[in-house]
């Protein structure tokens, strides 16, 4: 039975800025508590389930913030897990329902750390409670920040490529100056990184329809490889209608998917090829899984997005979800390569072998998340703490 849960917001000594249409993703000066990830540990029956999230508002399309994360997690998620067993995954996911509407990274961490757990309880990785690793070996995506001079989109696309093997770039789009700049930042990079490179391009809602049609058809001569979210999150006409007017290009929903009735909405109308599903938005690894099986009903295929920057809990959550899901329900590559030590370590794992090889990792394989963290580094890099009991 779950004893006492510990809440820990802890810092990242190393500062990430990004810019995309709809914001701009920041984690903050190092001791501001907006911004930082959120890590839980769950006590149960002798095994310590761990699993940390990013909250990433202000600034983007999710509502989840660090303070609203730990105050779902300790003022009502929390105290109602405590006398519960860590496999009750189904009745705990209720409960989130009835207690809480919303708060997905609040759900997601929690769900997580329960996966953790049972897979240490039982001796085996996450992965094996989801149906194996059908993939062990992962291929990432970069993806690439919008920057108002192209030189730097092509500086960071060519260190994906060159320094660590990647085969698949995301570029951020919807500049500011309109869809034609987007083809440019595009052409730049195609002529930067050769055609071998699967280069896709996610405007995160930016575009209007008009918008999305004539980017793609310039586009296509570019040998553009998919299209993710151009249009708001709402609008699956005009998902359906880029869809259609893409001819084969693939197209992907991340801002129109949170809840399992999105994912219903969207396989109804027809309007995407793929799914991102990022963690941290869904909810967890059991949302994930829900989400799944209506993609596979519909013939759908899943992404899984979300950078889980410095984070190698974050990012070995999504490895375990990729590897239990067949190669040919995937699309594209895991994006979550931001916590494998590509901008900064993970300042609570100081050291670890679950790192990018030529463009791909390979799934852990110890009990649970099979990651530890350092002891003295959590104690170190702590900037609130809480415990439910």
């Amino acid at each position: 039975m779950i004893e006492r849960i510990e809440v820990h917001v802890t810092e990242l000594p190393v500062r990430v800025k990004r810019i995309f249409s709809s914001g701009s993703y920041d984690t903050g000066p190092r001791d501001r508590i907006l911004g930082k990830p959120v890590l839980v540990r769950i006590h149960a029956d002798g095994v310590t389930g761990c699993a940390q999230i990013r909250p990433i508002s202000p600034g983007h399309f999710v509502a989840d913030t660090t303070q609203g994360t730990v105050a779902a997690i300790t003022e009502i998620y929390g105290p109602a897990l405590i006398g519960r067993s860590i496999f009750d995954i189904e009745g705990i996911n209720e409960m989130f329902d009835l207690r809480l509407a919303g708060n997905p990274a609040a759900r997601a961490v929690l769900d997580i750390a329960l996966y953790d757990a049972m897979g240490k309880a039982l001796g085996t990785p996450a992965h094996r409670l989801m149906g194996g690793a059908c993939q062990p070996r992962i291929p990432l995506e970069w993806s690439v920040s919008l920057a108002d001079d192209p030189a730097v989109m092509v500086e960071e696309s060519q260190r994906a490529v060159s320094e660590f093997g990647i085969g698949v770039l995301c570029l951020k789009a919807a500049d500011r100056r309109g869809w034609r700049q987007d083809v440019a930042n595009f052409e730049r990079v195609r002529r930067a990184v050769g055609d071998d490179i699967v280069i896709g391009v996610d405007p995160n809602t930016g575009w209007s329809v008009a918008d999305a049609l004539r980017a793609v058809d310039a586009l296509r001569e570019l040998d553009l490889g998919y299209i993710e979210q151009p249009v708001a999150r709402r609008d699956l006409h005009g998902l359906a209608a880029i869809r259609q007017a893409a001819r084969g290009i693939p197209l992907m929903a991340d801002e129109s998917l949170f809840t399992l009735q999105d994912a219903h909405e969207l396989a109804h109308a027809h309007a995407v090829d793929a799914f991102c599903i990022k963690l941290y938005k869904v909810g967890g690894l059991t949302a994930a899984r829900r989400i799944g099986a209506v993609a596979q009903a519909a013939n759908i295929q899943l992404n899984c997005g979300g950078l889980a920057v410095q984070s190698q809990l974050e990012a070995a959550a999504a490895a375990h979800f990729y590897a239990s899901t067949p190669r040919s329900r995937m699309f594209g590559a895991g994006e979550f390569l931001f916590g494998l030590n590509t901008t900064a370590p993970d300042p609570l794992v100081p050291e670890t072998d679950f790192v990018v090889r030529d463009g791909h990792v390979d799934v852990p394989t110890g009990p649970g998340l099979g990651v530890a963290i350092d002891e003295e580094a959590l104690r170190r890099h702590t900037l609130l703490q809480a415990t439910v009991q």
